[in-house]
């Protein structure tokens, strides 16, 4: 069943880069809990204790407003084939954005993708596996590209303006920290 550990284990570092879909989980101290999908090859391990995702213009913003509020953050990640497995690292995430200190040094380590918002860095206290018996097996994940063409049909100045009218407060009505320097 399941193990747990205070960082990530080479086995499970195999297990977390074969993936082609993680879960990202953020809430504000009161208020909806956010979760959301990521793909395209956007999280890295950085180390035994950190990982960080390059975050992509969207919908909503919800986890930079938990995060700037909080910094609490779960990121799962399940086996949809091969042996069964869930993977849960708990910790506190930190927003790292254009202008942040270390954006140029975390930046080049993800590919050129088009609406980079941010990145997120999560510093790990605990993973924790669960048995994943019910989670369905799955075909071969092919990537999407329906987020990439969107952005890059876009301009930076329209990129702005849906960042702007969609990505500055939270369901909640919590500052995201976008238009300001909250992070």
């Amino acid at each position: 069943m399941g193990l747990g550990w205070r960082t990530i284990p080479d086995d499970m570092r195999v297990f977390i880069e074969a993936q082609k879909l993680f879960f990202v989980a953020t809430a504000p101290s009161d208020g909806r809990v956010n979760l959301s999908p990521k793909g395209l090859d956007t999280l890295r391990i950085l180390d035994e204790r950190t990982v960080a995702y390059l975050d992509l213009t969207g919908s909503g913003n919800e986890t930079a407003a938990h995060v700037t509020e909080n910094g609490r953050m779960t990121m799962m990640f399940c086996a949809f084939s091969g042996q069964a497995m869930t993977l849960r690292l708990y910790g506190k995430a930190e927003l790292i954005r254009p202008g942040h200190p270390e954006w140029e040094t975390l930046r080049p380590l993800f590919p050129d993708l088009p609406g980079v918002r941010q990145i997120f860095r999560l510093k790990v206290d605990s993973a924790a596996t669960s048995c994943g018996w019910s989670i369905p097996v799955v075909g071969e994940m092919q990537e999407r590209d329906e987020l990439v063409k969107w952005a890059d049909a876009q301009s930076e100045d329209e990129i702005e303006a849906y960042r702007l009218a969609n990505n500055v407060v939270s369901i909640d009505g919590l500052s995201t920290g976008y238009v300001s320097d909250d992070f």
